[in-house]
């Protein structure tokens, strides 16, 4: 017996433990969604490229080393490389070769493209901070709007119990003749009208959480149970101005970082284009050496050690190349990275007044929406007093089924308008200590 009963309690235990670890908080959803992001493993790919790129204007800087061979079979008339006279015997001849080449100057255009392919590669890291971030917020606010959209299910369900609770005791007054039938009317179609607000709601709340799946890339058969946000304790205004967190944002936000990048690349772009009209100068060394014998069945020709040794030759040269004329390639290359140098310039100020705009607005949402729910608190509690009082004249034939009808619809909508305030603010709220460096995910 005491077997049993310990086995049971063991049983409960860990099925709560284990139900507990299925249960999905907003750090785990937002870290799930970026792990899982297609946007994501794009950015890496394209990271990847970026890096490559890099590398290759590096080597772009160092020698080239090249080596070769080839191998000849000669049949017919032919010179004789040691009596220069000409012969009618098959012969087989064999070469090898090593050389380099390096680029001395070329207006530093391999300098500057090495800057840019850099200044690309920081580029690609803010981009990929930029989408992650951009992927966890879009997470936050459906997993938000599903906890919205929960506590509005559950006020349309309390609304209803409520309504049924009107309804039955109507009628069992209208048996008394105390209240007629345009009473219970009523409140026959208010509680009609509440059972299909539940209806409704169940369905949106079913769509929010297909929507939240969606943002994390969650297996649509699979279900999933959130936490309730625990951090929603103390709703307060901010003391900071939108210029503050604007400073503060200017060095820790991604899209204001990548978009220096972008200016800065286009730059580096547009000095790489310039180095192409100056003249281009190089210098390439090589050695080679080789082994011949002629096809007749002889024997009398030297070793192939020694025709190795014998003929190995040394070279070096310098090439000069100055671009006159390329069919206006250089020319329109320069131009239209200037252009692209100028419409980048453009885009980065326009991104700084755009992010300006955006800690302004939230800043303001912010503190409106804690006044807004400070407000709604106060008119929920108001509203609630105003309801029972209500509920006591109608009781009392006070007032009619209409009147309370209006009454409890009053404090339903201001009970939505307290959730809506709340989890707004929240969202703001987070969207503001994200301007200001916190990150959304560690």
């Amino acid at each position: 017996m005491r077997f049993s009963t310990l086995f049971f309690i063991m049983f409960f235990i860990f099925s709560g433990v284990a139900s507990q670890e299925n249960i999905w908080t907003l750090e785990g959803c937002m870290q799930y969604a970026v792990e899982n992001s297609s946007k994501i493993y794009k950015q890496l790919a394209k990271n990847t490229i970026t890096a490559q790129n890099y590398k290759e204007s590096v080597g772009n800087l160092l020698p080239s080393l090249n080596a070769g061979s080839s191998v000849y079979f000669n049949f017919g008339r032919q010179l004789d490389p040691e009596t220069n006279n000409y012969n009618n015997i098959n012969s087989f001849s064999n070469s090898y070769s090593i050389y380099s080449s390096l680029n001395l100057f070329s207006g530093l255009s391999g300098i500057n493209s090495l800057k840019m392919q850099k200044v690309n590669k920081l580029r690609g890291v803010e981009e990929l901070q930029e989408i992650k971030d951009i992927v966890a917020y879009e997470t936050m606010e459906a997993y938000l709007n599903v906890l919205y959209i929960k506590e509005i299910y559950k006020l349309a369900g309390l609304q209803l119990e409520e309504s049924r609770r009107s309804l039955e005791q109507i009628k069992k007054m209208e048996q008394l003749g105390i209240k007629g039938s345009p009473d219970v009317a009523e409140l026959t179609a208010k509680e009609a009208a509440d059972n299909y607000n539940l209806t409704k709601q169940k369905n949106q709340l079913t769509i929010a959480m297909i929507k939240l799946k969606e943002k994390m890339n969650y297996p649509f058969d699979k279900d999933i149970e959130l936490s309730e946000y625990e951090d929603l304790q103390s709703i307060q205004k901010t003391t900071e101005t939108a210029d503050n967190i604007y400073e503060k944002a200017l060095s820790s936000y991604s899209r204001v970082l990548s978009a220096a990048y972008s200016l800065k690349s286009s730059n580096l772009a547009y000095n790489v284009s310039k180095g192409y009209l100056f003249p281009k100068l190089s210098v390439e060394a090589g050695y080679s050496t080789g082994f011949s014998r002629y096809m007749d069945g002889s024997t009398f020709y030297d070793p192939f050690k020694e025709q190795m040794k014998n003929r190995q030759g040394y070279y070096i040269g310098f090439s000069l190349s100055v671009p006159i004329f390329n069919g206006f390639y250089y020319s329109a290359n320069l131009k239209r990275n200037k252009q692209n140098f100028m419409i980048a310039q453009y885009e980065y100020d326009e991104i700084l007044y755009s992010i300006y705009s955006e800690i302004e607005q939230a800043v303001a949402d912010m503190n409106g929406q804690a006044d807004a729910y400070i407000q709604a608190q106060k008119q929920v509690e108001a509203m609630k007093l105003a309801h029972s009082a209500n509920q006591k004249k109608y009781d009392q034939g006070l007032i009619s089924a209409i009147e309370l009808t209006t009454s409890s619809n009053r404090l339903l909508s201001a009970q939505i308008e307290e959730i809506n305030a709340k989890y707004m603010f929240w969202l703001k709220y987070k969207l503001v200590k994200y301007y200001k460096g916190e990150s959304f995910v560690n």
